[in-house]
């Protein structure tokens, strides 16, 4: 998308975000997603071109206005990958970025077995 920008009437100074499409490729059903850049700098380090394959790591963050609620999705780094994908025209490509991982469960041990009637309390047949 263009790059917008504009002067912070609370500080005076300037900024500027550009928006971003981005496609995954590494899933059965491909999604597509839309992130800002936000910085000149960062706009210009990060150096996006359509056609590109990377992995992009953003923040989410939501603010509510006039009573509705609205996300930002704001990129804080790009990972260049060595492989290149042709995706739709003015999409930038990107692989779908691993899930957080969660707590995992200890490995469970079975007990080790008891011969009949040694403190066992089980009366199941199986």
């Amino acid at each position: 998308m263009p790059e917008r920008g504009g002067v912070s009437q609370r500080t005076g100074t300037e900024w500027k975000v550009q928006e971003y499409v981005l496609e995954t490729i590494n899933e059965q059903f491909p999604r597509k997603l839309a992130f800002e850049v936000f910085g000149s700098d960062r706009i210009a380090s990060f150096n996006i071109k359509t056609g590109e394959t990377m992995t992009v790591s953003f923040d989410i963050d939501a603010s509510e206005y006039n009573g509705r609620w609205y996300n930002r999705i704001r990129a804080w780094k790009v990972d260049r990958n060595i492989t290149s994908v042709q995706p739709a025209e003015g999409v930038a490509a990107a692989p779908a970025a691993p899930a957080p991982t969660a707590p995992v469960a200890p490995a469970f041990t079975e007990p080790a077995p008891q011969a009949p009637g040694e403190g066992s309390v089980d009366d199941l047949p199986f």
